[in-house]
């Protein structure tokens, strides 16, 4: 049965697990080899460890498997991956859901970043561009990205 817990202090190598494996399976179709350090970078296990403690990650578990996970900081929802191997199964939008749940339950938008593999999919969730930006990366590689948010209805 799919739940979506909190995650603890215990559970901080598992999210970093699943981020790290994520980026580093995914993003090399998108993404030149700076880009994808970056965001190996970006979600440092210090940042984690600091949303874990604020309460502020989550987890998806099937079956006894932690599949995938959302964080989620006021209105904006960031860090959510699913592992490679359980994509295209509704863990993602299980997550999405979740998130946008807890969001509108005080706020009347929703924000987040989109990664390029990921913005159709916000897209057709029905949100909407409102900024796009490009970061210096190693490599002189750029990382690119849209800001996107979605209104409660």
């Amino acid at each position: 049965m799919m739940e979506i817990i909190v995650a603890l202090e215990k559970d901080l190598e598992t999210v970093s697990m699943i981020t790290r494996t994520t980026i580093k399976e995914i993003y090399p179709k998108y993404y030149p080899a700076g880009a994808v350090d970056f965001f190996c970078k970006y979600h440092s296990e210090d940042k984690i460890k600091a949303a874990i403690q604020k309460g502020r990650v989550f987890l998806l578990e099937d079956e006894g498997q932690k599949v995938g996970t959302v964080s989620i900081k006021d209105n904006h929802i960031y860090r959510l991956f699913v592992l490679p191997e359980y994509q295209g199964k509704g863990y993602g939008r299980a997550l999405m859901d979740f998130a946008e749940e807890k969001v509108f339950e005080n706020n009347d938008t929703v924000e987040l970043d989109s990664s390029l593999p990921a913005k159709n999919i916000y897209i057709k969730r029905g949100y909407k561009e409102t900024g796009y930006h490009v970061v210096d990366t190693d490599n002189g590689d750029f990382l690119c990205y849209d800001v996107m948010v979605k209104h409660k209805q």
